[in-house]
């Protein structure tokens, strides 16, 4: 996943945006990135990426999350399977494959 990429697709918040949050706001917990624009607060599918970041930040090593196409593939066969409703505006689901 690149940093422009979006990392929770419920709110379009991106890579980047919770890379920055992390670096200026002394996050002590993964739970506190839910303050970036409401990252992982929709759907759910996010969340465990999120706290994927958040240790490899405290860890200071590179983090392995999939490429974008992936990411937003895997994010509707969660949500089709029941896992999360999205809210209204965001991210459509890509067709199936």
């Amino acid at each position: 996943m690149e940093l422009d990429d979006k990392l929770c697709l419920c709110f379009h918040v991106t890579k980047r945006k919770v890379v920055n949050f992390l670096k200026v706001n002394r996050v002590r917990r993964a739970s506190q990135l839910s303050e970036c624009y409401g990252a992982g607060t929709g759907c759910g599918w996010c969340r465990p990426f999120l706290v994927r970041l958040f240790e490899a930040s405290e860890n200071q090593q590179a983090d392995d999350l999939p490429t974008a196409d992936q990411y937003a593939q895997d994010r509707a066969s969660y949500v089709r399977s029941g896992q999360g409703k999205p809210p209204s505006g965001a991210s459509p689901l890509p067709d199936e494959a």
